[in-house]
Formats: C-alpha cells, structure tokens, sequence
C-alpha cells in the first residue's frame, strides 16, 4: 500500500522510489467439488472458474488448473488420490494439472504468484487447513485470492471478510457432519444395513420402510435388512469359525486350515484368508444387532479405512436379523482374540492339533453341545470337554501315539 502522506518533492526518479515485483504474474486456479455423484463436476467447475476468472487482470489467463473432486474435509494430502481414468470420466471441460496437495508442492517450480478461487471453502471446509494452505503459499511469495471477497479498503477488513467465511465453512461443516452421522444412525437403529453384507448374509429391500418421493439428486437407494444366504451352509461355517476361535483358541491360520479341508461343509467364493476369518469374528453384526460406525473410512483412499473404538459404535435396540451366535458368545470371542494377539498361552486343543499334525493326523469338529464338543482325530472319533482340562489333552496326545 502507497503511503498517502509523500514527500514534498517528486522523488518518482529515485531508484528505491517504489519496489516492484520482477516476476510475471503467473495465476493458476484452484476448485473443488464434494462427489461426482451428488454434484456434477461437468457444471460446478466451469461455474468456478468464471467466477475466479473475474479477478484476473485484463488479458490475463490462468496458466494452469488444480481441482479435486473430494470432500473439504478431507487434508491436502488425502485429496486427489482417485485414478486419472477416474477423472476422465467426469468430462469436465477444464484441464486438470493436479489436485491440491500439487498445487501446494509445485507452486514455487512453477513460479505462480496467485491462486485464485471462487471462495474459500473450495479449499477446504476446516479452518485449519485453509490456513495452512494459505501460510504454506504465502511463505513463497504466493497470493492466494478469493472471487467473493471485496475489493479495495482496509487488510484489515479484507482479512475480517475471509476469517468470517471460513469460520462460517467451518461450522457448516460440523452441521453437515452432525446431521449426516444423526441420519446414519437412525439408519441403523431401525435395522437397516451399512456396506456389504457379511458372509453368512444378504440383503432385501426392506417393504416396510418409508419411500420418499424423487428428491434433487435422483431417487434414493431402497433401505435393506440382512437375511440369511441362500446356501444354509454358509450360515454353519460363520458359526464352526466363530467357535473355533472361542472354544479351542485357534489363530486365524489353523482355522483356514480346517474350513479349507472340507469345502463342500464350509463353502467359499475363491478361498478363505485370514482377514475374512478375522473380520467375521470381529463382526458384531453376527449376534444379530445392526452395528454402524465400525470404522471410518475417511482416510482418502478407496478400500481403506480405520477402526473405531467400540465405545463409538451404534447398536440397534434390539435383535433385527437371525444371529449367528449370541452376544455373549461374541463377546468370549473377541477376549480369545485380544489374548492371542497379546501373546497369551495358546488354547489346549492347540496342543492336540500339532500334535496330531505330526502323526499325519487332522482334527475335525464333527458337532458340539454346551458342554462337550465331539471330534474326528485320524479314523476315531472323541468327545471331550469344554473347555479342556490339561490331564485330558495329554491323554488324548497319548492316545493317538499308541494307536499309530
């Protein structure tokens, strides 16, 4: 800004009279929109650009073009991770240079000197990160500018202006966050299901839930409730996985093992592995009850998500499908796997089975009761106790050495 109050003499001649900036202006673009879903990129991002374009000056064109097609919740580094064959598709009829986190990393190889955005929640939606972006691109010497912000006055009044929207971005945010998370568990408490259907599952439309009429963003997907899979064996390899885990320790190992030797019992599209067998005995959707907020998947990158503490989960009222196993059952389990990963001392049926490995043997559950389990070993069969007593274990290990 040009002091108001010069001096007395024309000093226009002077050398240091007025300090200009060597580089050429070199103004890029920045956007976002949500989802490619909810919102049409193809409209918004044109939309925003003449909007930010309204800023340049005269003759001036933007030299390249940084847009997402994230959430603004979502930190630089998460953004812009979907393919290019994803982008592509989109048809958008603006060049894309990269998403945000590109714009940050190669705004000073690039010698930009501003970036230019319809308003600031079309860098993010939390305050934090805008500010980061902003100080990030600042630090080089880049003047990051909002189309919606006025032009003239006092920096002071300029920046109370950009505080005030992405204090306003901010809370928006939280809203949405708010009633979206309230939906998604009202969602759940009337036993309605969230994601794929586990293994022993499928899903039906629920005919009882309420159908709203055709809202903005087409009609909305039908409400569903798990049911049993159509092949009944399905539902019996959940369980048997589900006990062995409880009743005889088994790592998830040992239990691919004896699902996969019997696959006309314990049916499996391509083969079991070990997170399938981990994460069904994790599922709590198993007992019966819905579940939601499990995990959050906002982490940026399809297929990848993390794990909520249990405290954080929903639970419907009550039971709204057929349970595989009991709440209580359930629960035993998940001790049983919180002792294995913490380096316990293995189940006794452990020491029957690597036992029996080295006579060639293997170790079948043929049913089991609420106090005994029986068991094919080699050719014979033995009912042994739940759980089992060591004096029991060495008699069995005995057993089997005498008859081979």
């Amino acid at each position: 800004m040009r002091s108001s109050f010069g001096p007395p003499l024309d000093l226009t001649d002077l050398p240091n009279f007025s300090q200009t900036d060597m580089r050429p202006r070199r103004p890029v673009f920045v956007g976002r929109v949500s989802t490619k879903d909810n919102q049409n990129p193809a409209s918004s991002l044109p939309r925003q650009v003449a909007l930010a374009s309204e800023r340049l000056e005269v003759g001036e064109k933007f030299a390249a073009y940084f847009w997402d097609v994230e959430s603004g919740m979502l930190p630089p580094e998460l953004r812009g991770l979907g393919s290019q064959e994803m982008y592509d598709a989109l048809a958008v009829p603006i060049p894309r240079d990269g998403g945000l986190q590109d714009l940050v990393d190669r705004a000073e190889q690039l010698s930009v000197t501003h970036v230019l955005a319809e308003r600031s929640d079309r860098v993010a939606r939390a305050m934090l990160t805008s500010l980061t972006v902003e100080h990030e691109l600042e630090r080089i010497g880049v003047e990051v500018v909002y189309a919606n912000e006025p032009v003239g006055g006092t920096e002071s009044g300029r920046l109370r202006t950009r505080r005030y929207s992405q204090v306003d971005a901010e809370i928006y945010r939280t809203t949405l966050m708010e009633m979206s998370m309230g939906g998604q568990i009202q969602h759940a408490i009337n036993g309605w299901n969230h994601g794929y259907p586990p293994y022993p599952y499928t899903t039906v439309i629920d005919l009882n839930a309420p159908v709203r009429e055709k809202g903005r963003f087409g009609a909305e997907r039908p409400k569903r409730k798990l049911v049993p899979h159509a092949d009944p064996r399905r539902f019996d390899a959940a369980w048997e996985l589900c006990r062995l885990r409880r009743e005889e320790h088994l790592k998830a190992a040992d239990i691919i093992t004896i699902l996969s030797s019997d696959p006309d019992r314990y049916p499996i599209e391509g083969r079991w592995t070990h997170s399938l067998v981990e994460g069904l005995i994790a599922n709590p959707k198993l007992t019966g009850y819905q579940v939601y907020n499990r995990k959050s998947p906002r982490t940026g990158r399809d297929g990848y998500s993390k794990l909520n503490p249990v405290s954080k989960w929903v639970w419907s009222p009550e039971i709204v499908h057929k349970p595989v196993v009991s709440l209580q059952e359930w629960k035993q389990a998940q001790e049983v796997t919180a002792g294995l990963r913490a380096g316990s001392e293995e189940g006794p049926l452990l020491r029957i089975r690597a036992a029996a490995r080295q006579l060639g043997l293997t170790v079948t559950a043929v049913r089991s009761s609420g106090t005994h389990t029986l068991y094919r070993i080699g050719g014979r069969q033995v009912a042994l106790p739940t759980p089992i007593p060591d004096m029991v274990v060495q008699q069995v290990i005995d057993d089997m050495g005498s008859a081979t």
